[in-house]
């Protein structure tokens, strides 16, 4: 699948060299309760998940907690691993991937629409006052309905999916940069209409 493997891309960008060498049964001796098994998968792993939390994680210890998480949930979720949708490495990471997505998006002021940047993939969201607007839920959901349908796809998987814009051209075969603009074009029309919306109540409120 192509968000498979393009996730799986970025994985191998940050995988120790010998992840690649990863023992096809440990997921499944874990998912059997087999001794020392779930040992040997921290062992194996610890470099990978650790690497894909510290990239969007600041806090030292908050990382560590995080790291321990996925882990449960790697152990919960090993008998669900099937080699032939892809290797342990791919598994692992999309499973501390998520967890990273979903810890990020916690820690955002939500909701806030703000700019876009080109290298957005590579650097943390800002959630300043000068490039954000504050809004409520009902708002932010009329907002984005208003939006073309295809831009609405291209939100929800971006914002509410977690993909980056090289899986969503992935995905949806569509061009990187016309993946890029549109998102951009897109989060623009949105905060124009926000602050559109805000000033003619503000104005109906006085």
């Amino acid at each position: 699948m192509p968000q498979s493997c393009a996730i799986a891309n970025e994985i191998d960008l940050i995988t120790p060299a010998t992840a690649s060498q990863s023992s096809p049964p440990l997921l499944e001796r874990v998912s059997r309760n087999d001794l020392g098994a779930m040992e040997q998968c921290i062992a194996h792993f610890s470099g990978l998940v650790w690497n894909l939390v510290k990239r969007r994680v600041p806090s030292h210890s908050v990382a560590e907690d995080l790291v321990q998480e996925i882990f449960t949930e790697i152990w919960k979720s090993a008998a669900r691993f099937d080699p032939a949708q892809g290797s342990e490495v791919t598994f692992v990471g999309m499973i501390a991937r998520r967890r990273v997505i979903d810890w990020t998006r916690k820690q955002m002021r939500m909701p806030a629409i703000e700019a876009l940047p080109d290298n957005y993939d590579e650097v943390a969201v800002s959630t300043s006052a000068t490039d954000s607007i504050d809004c409520d839920s009902e708002q932010l959901v009329q907002v984005v309905a208003s939006l073309p349908a295809q831009t609405q796809r291209l939100f929800h998987l971006h914002f509410d999916q977690g993909l980056t814009q090289h899986e969503i051209a992935e995905l949806t075969g569509m061009p990187l940069g016309t993946v890029k603009s549109m998102l951009r074009r897109g989060l623009i029309e949105a905060k124009s209409l926000l602050q559109t919306k805000q000033n003619c109540d503000n104005m109906h409120a006085g």
